[in-house]
């Protein structure tokens, strides 16, 4: 993929007209203090862990240097901004954990870490040179031939050296020049533009995903495990309707006729039958409604997400306090998952932390809900392969969203996750 605006520019005939040639200039300009910066910064880290690394102290700079592409990237992905509407994507993925560890950790098992390392060293060894040249010679020229009758005046002679190529002896001549220069200068816009459209392709090359068949195979992957839950869920809403609208309902006529049944002949020698009868009707019906909540919770459909989340932490056997700042309805499978996510949460700590008091926080910021669940327990929490957790990281993760724990030995637990969301649609 290319650099899609700047080329189009340089077809059009209204392109020294335009902004374009500015912005590439400034794109080519901006270059060489950055690079000079880079140079130098990889430079002294290199030979400071070099000479350092006998007592261990060079060791975290070299590993800085190793690191040192991943700022650089990220501020020459905004710089491409300059000359290519398209943004260039971020290749780095979210570290499965918190901490400084597992963020290293996760870096240095990436490609893309090393990919930006080698963009790093060839900006700062070989690009920034190049462009610097090519920048400096139209601008050496151009005002060269501009200043000749500034120069001539200046000097007070009759004559000037005009690029330290041949002598203008007339105010004539000079002004000549300075026509020359103002002539060239639109030229020369043209090769400066090619020259910052080939880089930005270049960036956009050595900086982005490459798309791949697998890739692609990935995100089909994606959306059909999407397609999946939301099936799931239409199926779980369809089971919980049933129920309550089937055989909750039948349980409840059961229970008034047997207890008109009862009032009818107190007397009768079935009354003890029927009495009994009565109760386990009852106690059927309270299984079946806590069921029906296990399977989608009618307030979850009715009144959302922040009032599901707080009738969970009514019913907690640990005090919970919520706090969700939440800007309405959002997609249903997003409130599903995530209502079920905390609901595990809750479970986990009035079952293993010990705790004694549990929060529940949440707010959507910029495209990404985040909730997150903290108990002042022992910690120790768990996600291996097997447990609740790992089934919420599982059901998250198909909606784009991750699952954090930090669980250190002595507490506190933190259970966070954040989720990519969207405004619902509207529901019938």
């Amino acid at each position: 993929m290319h650099s899609p605006s700047l080329w189009r520019a340089l077809q059009d005939r209204r392109y020294v007209r335009s902004s374009w040639p500015w912005r590439s200039a400034l794109y080519l300009l901006t270059s060489v203090p950055l690079g000079i910066l880079t140079l130098a910064t990889m430079l002294l880290l290199a030979v400071a862990g070099s000479v350092l690394t006998v007592v261990l102290i060079g060791v975290p700079l070299l590993l800085i240097l190793v690191l040192s592409g991943i700022p650089l990237a990220a501020l020459e992905r905004r710089r491409l901004r300059l000359l290519d509407s398209a943004p260039v994507p971020g290749p780095h993925r979210e570290p499965h954990g918190t901490g400084l560890s597992v963020w290293l950790r996760t870096r240095l098992q990436e490609r893309a870490t090393w990919r930006e390392l080698g963009y790093a060293l060839l900006f700062a060894c070989l690009l920034w040179p190049l462009e610097a040249l090519a920048l400096g010679t139209v601008l050496t020229v151009c005002a060269g031939l501009i200043t000749t009758p500034a120069m001539m005046f200046a000097g007070g002679d009759e004559e000037a050296r005009v690029l330290k190529l041949w002598i203008a002896d007339s105010y004539p001549e000079a002004f000549a020049a300075l026509l020359a220069g103002v002539l060239l200068l639109p030229v020369l816009a043209y090769p400066l533009g090619v020259l910052a459209a080939g880089r930005a392709l270049l960036t956009r090359q050595l900086l982005s995903i490459p798309e791949t068949a697998l890739d692609s195979r990935i995100q089909e992957l994606g959306r059909s495990r999407m397609r999946l839950v939301e099936a799931f869920e239409a199926e779980r809403r369809r089971i919980e309707r049933d129920l309550h609208d089937g055989a909750q309902q039948r349980l409840v006529a059961l229970s008034m006729t047997l207890g008109l049944a009862r009032l009818e002949n107190p007397a009768d020698p079935l009354g003890g039958l029927l009495t009994k009868a009565q109760e386990e009707a009852g106690a059927a019906l309270v299984e079946i409604r806590e069921l029906i909540r296990g399977i989608h919770p009618q307030v979850l459909t009715d009144r959302g997400l922040e009032a599901a989340v707080e009738d969970v932490a009514d019913r907690s056997a640990v005090p919970v306090d919520v706090s969700l700042e939440l800007p309405g309805r959002m997609l249903e499978a997003i409130e599903t998952a995530v209502y079920f996510a905390v609901c595990e949460a809750l479970a986990n700590v009035a079952k293993h932390s010990r705790a004694t008091q549990a929060t529940v926080t949440g707010r959507a910021a910029k495209g990404t809900l985040t909730v997150q669940v903290e108990d002042n327990g022992i910690g120790g929490a768990e996600t291996a392969e097997g447990t609740g957790l790992q089934g919420v990281a599982d059901r998250i993760s198909v909606l784009g969203g991750r699952l954090l724990v930090s669980s250190p030995p002595g507490g506190p637990t933190v259970f966070r996750l954040q989720v990519p969301c969207s405004p619902a649609r509207s529901r019938e």
